[in-house]
């Protein structure tokens, strides 16, 4: 341990050389470490108001512009190497052990190029008029399966897993048709404001994810309205059991299945592909199989994974590869992320 004698600066003369050393090396990391602190500070006091401006200011620009600054910052996550890059994967060698760890890097960095623009586009869609978002969507397949439960008084559940832009599914469904999702505010809570607005300003309702929101989800499918689901989230130790996922044990949430099983609700999977070069989205929607709805809650658990294994083949390079999705595992298994 270091012994550091106090002296004033003009001492520093009189004392041996290892000592005036020490005191160096002691100043140096004391300024070091009030720099670190006042950084820390800053960041926590301006992060807020920056992500605000950041947002206002992609509004402004052009939408395939907005894409390419998300595609940089996409390119940044792959070559910082950080922890999205080694999540994304292992996910990718976990679901697809028949791909080259060449084949993995390829679609890895896809996926975080493809996880760049989804954070940068959230400006477009929730900043800019209806009839911007509006002449984004290029193409829409499968709507009429909504209509068709609807005008037969049955509800709808929209899944929408972590695949191409899901904030465009309630934004282009909400002035349509009476819309309700689950939502958490944000861990900054200086962007509520704008998140909530954002998800709302065309009609969509958002309820808690608590008792009372799944009340309110199922108020609403009982009124043959449409409700939308993130399927693919790891609840954690309550609300979920394990099921296949591209043939790995995942801890998949029960809401789906209980909430189809209690109202008889049309599931139906969709997602909003990116069309390149910022030319807008492809919306698509399908049925799900209909042993979401049946009792067997392990039979309705893997039928609701393996509807979302086929949304994600339908475009493997769009999904959000550096999600922890296995986080939770079987009692008895390691883990598979450190």
């Amino acid at each position: 341990m270091l012994t550091i004698l106090p002296c004033a600066p003009g001492e520093l003369n009189s004392l041996p050389m290892y000592n005036a050393l020490h005191y160096a090396v002691w100043a140096i990391q004391t300024g070091y470490m009030k720099i670190k602190e006042i950084l820390r500070d800053l960041r926590r006091r301006y992060r807020e108001p920056l992500i605000r401006l950041l947002i206002k200011l992609f509004a402004y620009l052009p939408f395939p512009v907005v894409l390419k600054v998300g595609a940089g910052f996409g390119w940044v996550l792959w070559a910082y190497n950080g922890e999205m890059r080694r999540i994304s994967e292992k996910n990718l060698a976990l679901c697809f052990p028949q791909f080259s760890e060449d084949e993995i890097k390829v679609l890895a960095k896809q996926s975080l190029i493809e996880t760049g623009k989804n954070i940068t586009e959230i400006a477009t869609l929730w900043c800019k008029p209806k009839n911007k978002i509006t002449s984004l969507v290029q193409k829409v397949e499968g709507e009429e399966h909504i209509k068709n439960a609807i005008d037969n008084g049955r509800g709808v559940i929209l899944l929408a897993p972590h695949l191409g832009s899901w904030e465009v599914i309630g934004l282009y469904i909400s002035p349509k048709y009476p819309m309700t999702s689950m939502y958490r505010p944000p861990e900054m809570q200086g962007l509520e404001d704008i998140v909530r607005t954002g998800r709302t300003r065309f009609g969509s309702k958002l309820v808690p994810t608590d008792v009372s929101g799944v009340r309110g989800l199922l108020a609403s499918l009982r009124k043959s309205e449409v409700i939308g689901i993130l399927p693919d989230q790891d609840p954690g130790s309550i609300g979920g059991e394990f099921a296949p996922f591209f043939n790995v044990q995942a801890n998949t949430m029960t809401l789906t299945s209980k909430l189809a099983q209690k109202t008889n609700a049309d599931v139906i999977g969709c997602f909003a592909r990116r069309k390149k070069n910022g030319a807008g989205y492809e919306l698509y929607f399908a049925p799900a199989n209909k042993k979401i709805n049946e009792k067997n809650m392990s039979d309705s658990l893997e039928a609701l994974n393996s509807e979302v294994e086929k949304l994600i083949l339908k475009c493997p390079e769009q999904y959000q590869w550096g999600y922890k999705r296995f986080k939770s595992r079987p009692d008895g298994e390691d883990k598979f992320y450190n």
